[in-house]
């Protein structure tokens, strides 16, 4: 790795209209700049983070994911823009790549294209159908020559169709050289990073452009980009796991969070949602239902299923409106309308209708465990903390308060209490 990479990430963001910083909305399970670290630390192990607004709870949050991470604090104040982010920089290698932190969708090709080559500058370009707004790259003999803005163009500039697409690649050397002697005299009163292109033509050095997709580098700015970014990321997730061998069934209605992993042959029915650093190894995830930081193994879940996280469920069927929450289930059935929280069950237990663990007492939480071959019956309250032994029947509508030992029948019914003739006299028939 002989390219160190600058990630801007300072900008308020205020089309987004959040308390938010821009760059820490999620897609896909992922801040925004997740997705570029990740893509540059797939290149480079030497990367710096420009920040100003929010800017501690932006580092912050980059801790808790990343090490190795380089910190560059700009003056906005005394030194506002792209160029300004750049002031007092110093990187490790020959080449620096700049990147925007807003960039989710950059990929590792198109860093590679934009690092290759021993130009001076790489510089990103998109050829646009309609180029409106957006300043015109001047290109002759393959060579960039100027960047016009748009209001600046003459007659022929005003018909060309490529655009900046806002990523350099500089020689080091060249940046050490250039940011110094930025200029803020334009309307805008800012320092320009787009200044260093017309610095570098004007000194002879090779500008070269590198044309990428426009989908890769478009900035996240508001909350409909935000949305747009999301279609273009699942489509990308989804599509990468059917090629691995993924089943599913109307992709457009699945979300898939980022960081999910999935190992075997699984389904994904219509309307399934999995979040978080789930792992599903040959499960079958039925309409509707939701997986959340769990283990699904040789398990099916559903339909209407809710997986809560740090749940692991090995060789276990999971049935409609069944509810599971931090609890670990291996061989066992629960068909419908349960809550099963803080659990441990073992195989061959079969879990009622309406069954409720209640593991909460206001205060705490309390732990559950279930053994082998354990048939409880619908509608029963088991109240934590609390055991039960393998091979035990607790009767149906059962409120269970105690442990029980192997072998055992639990019940507690109120007794039954029949009026004869009572609906007549009631309603006077």
């Amino acid at each position: 790795m002989s390219i160190s990479i600058v990630i801007l990430a300072a900008g308020k963001g205020s089309r987004m209209k959040s308390t938010t910083p821009k760059v820490l909305h999620s897609i896909s399970g992922k801040p925004i700049l997740f997705h570029a670290i990740d893509a540059g630390q797939k290149i480079s192990d030497d990367i710096t983070v420009v920040l100003y607004h929010q800017a501690n709870r932006v580092q912050e949050a980059i801790e808790e994911e990343y090490q190795n991470i380089n910190f560059h604090f700009q003056d906005a104040e005394q030194f506002p823009g792209t160029g300004g982010a750049m002031k007092g920089i110093e990187t490790k290698y020959e080449k620096t790549l700049i990147l925007n932190g807003d960039m989710p969708l950059i990929t590792e090709d198109s860093l590679k294209a934009l690092t290759d080559g021993d130009s001076d500058i790489n510089m990103s370009v998109i050829t646009l159908d309609n180029p409106s707004g957006y300043g015109r790259v001047v290109i002759e003999d393959e060579k960039v020559q100027e960047i016009v803005e748009q209001k600046d163009c003459n007659e022929s500039q005003i018909e060309i169709k490529t655009v900046n697409g806002g990523i350099y690649c500089v020689e080091t050397e060249l940046l050490s050289s250039y940011i110094p002697i930025l200029s803020n005299e334009n309307a805008q009163a800012e320092y320009y990073l787009t200044d260093i292109i017309k610095m570098a033509v004007d000194d002879g050095k090779k500008v070269t452009p590198i044309y990428v997709k426009e989908e890769e580098f478009k900035g996240v700015n508001s909350k409909l980009d935000l949305a747009n970014a999301e279609v273009i990321m699942q489509n990308r997730i989804k599509k990468s796991l059917m090629e691995q061998g993924v089943t599913m069934r109307f992709p457009d209605t699945i979300y898939i969070d980022c960081r999910a992993y999935f190992e075997g042959e699984n389904i994904l029915e219509n309307g399934v949602t999995i979040l978080g650093k789930s792992k599903l190894i040959n499960a079958h995830i039925k309409t509707n239902s939701v997986v959340e930081d769990s283990i699904i193994e040789d398990s099916d879940v559903g339909p209407m299923g809710r997986v809560r996280p740090l749940s692991h469920l090995k060789g276990t069927h999971i049935g409609n409106f069944v509810e599971v929450k931090k609890s670990t289930l291996t061989g066992v059935k629960a068909g419908h309308l349960s809550y099963i929280g803080d659990a441990t069950i073992e195989e061959g237990s079969n879990i009622g209708a309406g069954v409720i663990t209640c593991n909460y007492d206001g205060k705490n939480k309390y732990k559950t465990t279930i053994g082998k071959n354990v048939f409880v019956g619908s509608d029963s309250q088991l109240v934590a903390p609390i055991t039960i032994e393998d091979d035990v029947m607790i009767g149906a509508g059962t409120t269970l308060t105690k442990d029980v030992k192997k072998g055992s029948l639990a019940l507690s019914r109120t007794p039954l209490k029949i009026v004869p003739k009572f609906f007549y006299k009631f309603f006077g028939k």
